[in-house]
Order: structure tokens, then C-alpha cells, then sequence
């Protein structure tokens, strides 16, 4: 009887974690205006949504230089570049790329390995709404010095109160949760263990000039 009702008292913190999270993933929408960062970086997902997004921060000086980390290795500068807003010479001077992450985690190397070779001690972080608790967790992770700001690109279908009535959005927001709760164990148990991330992420970069 006391075993079961242990299980009973974690599946409702469970739940009531899984409630308050989907409560943090709509409130990163609509983003606000950031302040200003030493640059902008956007993890590659679904859409090209992300992307556009750190590319109109960029156009609004809202940091010197743009990462698109986890840029899939058969696409070329140029295709990507047609698939961005902006002008050309801001994309080719300001933007680089990250080719080796094939997950957040990887993510989150490519990042705090491109930040410690620019010296760049704050960050503008763009990803989807939902992806942002477990992007922020991971990243803050890799590169504790550095200052991160989220910038959330909106989800429509999660934007709805009652986004646990449909399967679709209940199992999107239910799997990302679960996976926000393994990257606050790794966090948490790395702090505890001393150990730091490792690895420096090869990046496609840019000549560093001022756009005009």
C-alpha cells in the first residue's frame, strides 16, 4: 500500500511538472525585442523558421555575428543562403555554420566551443518554443560563463490552452518534457561531478568584416 501510493505521489508530480513546463513553453511567445548580445544563435530544426529568425536579429544588430549550429553536411553555404532573408553580404560576412551536431547536446558543444573561440560572453539563443527549456538547460551546461537570452519561435499548434486534448501536441510536449528532465539530470549530475564539456566543434566561418 505505501509503494503504491509513493507511485501515486511521483506520477502527480510528474504531472504537475509536465503542466508547469507547457506553461513556460508558451510563455517564451511572442518573443520580445532582445537586448542586444555579443551574437545570435540558431539551432537548426524542422523549418526554416529558426534560421530566418537569427538572420532578422542580425539585420537589427542585434549581435556582431550569426551561428547556425547543426546544419545538415550536404548542404552547401549557398543553398542555405537562398533560403534566408537578408541581404547577401550580411549573410557572408556575418554567418557561420556548425556542421557536426546531430543533437542538442551536440548542439550545445558547437555552441560553447564557437563562443570560447570568439571570446563572446553573451548569447542570443533562437529555437522553437518548445525545444527552448531543454536548449537553454543544455547550453548553460557547456558554456556556464556565457550569458544566454532566448528568443522562441513560436509553435502554433502549442499555442492552445488545451494542447493535452490532442494526441499530436500531447505526445510533442510530453516527449520534449521528458527529454528537458534527462537534460537537467546531466546538467545536475555534471555539476556534481566536476566534469566539463568536451570536444571543439570544427565551424564554417565567415570573413569577419563589418557589413554595410
Amino acid at each position: 500500500m505505501k509503494f503504491l501510493t509513493f507511485i501515486a505521489i511521483l506520477a502527480l508530480i510528474w504531472l504537475i511538472g509536465l503542466f508547469a513546463f507547457a506553461e513556460r513553453v508558451r510563455g517564451y511567445t511572442p518573443a520580445e525585442a532582445p537586448a542586444r548580445a555579443d551574437a545570435i544563435v540558431a539551432l537548426t530544426g524542422p523549418s526554416a523558421e529558426r534560421v530566418n529568425a537569427a538572420i532578422r536579429l542580425l539585420e537589427q544588430d542585434k549581435g556582431d555575428r550569426v551561428l547556425i549550429s547543426g546544419v545538415n553536411r550536404e548542404v552547401r553555404r549557398q543553398e542555405l543562403r537562398a533560403l534566408t532573408p537578408g541581404s547577401n553580404k550580411l549573410f557572408n560576412c556575418c554567418v557561420d555554420l556548425g556542421f557536426e551536431a546531430e543533437d542538442t547536446i551536440g548542439n550545445a558543444q558547437e555552441i560553447a566551443a564557437w563562443a570560447e573561440a570568439k571570446n563572446y560572453d553573451s548569447l542570443i539563443v533562437v529555437t522553437s518554443d518548445y525545444h527552448m527549456p531543454r536548449a537553454l538547460t543544455e547550453i548553460r551546461a557547456a558554456a556556464p560563463g556565457v550569458e544566454l537570452t532566448p528568443y522562441a519561435v513560436e509553435t502554433p499548434s502549442l499555442d492552445n490552452s488545451r494542447w493535452w486534448r490532442a494526441a499530436v501536441t500531447a505526445r510533442r510536449m510530453t516527449l520534449e518534457y521528458m527529454k528537458y528532465l534527462a537534460a537537467l539530470g546531466r546538467a545536475a549530475f555534471g555539476r556534481v561531478s566536476g566534469e566539463a564539456p568536451t570536444g571543439d566543434a570544427p565551424v564554417e566561418t565567415a570573413p569577419e568584416e563589418k557589413a554595410a
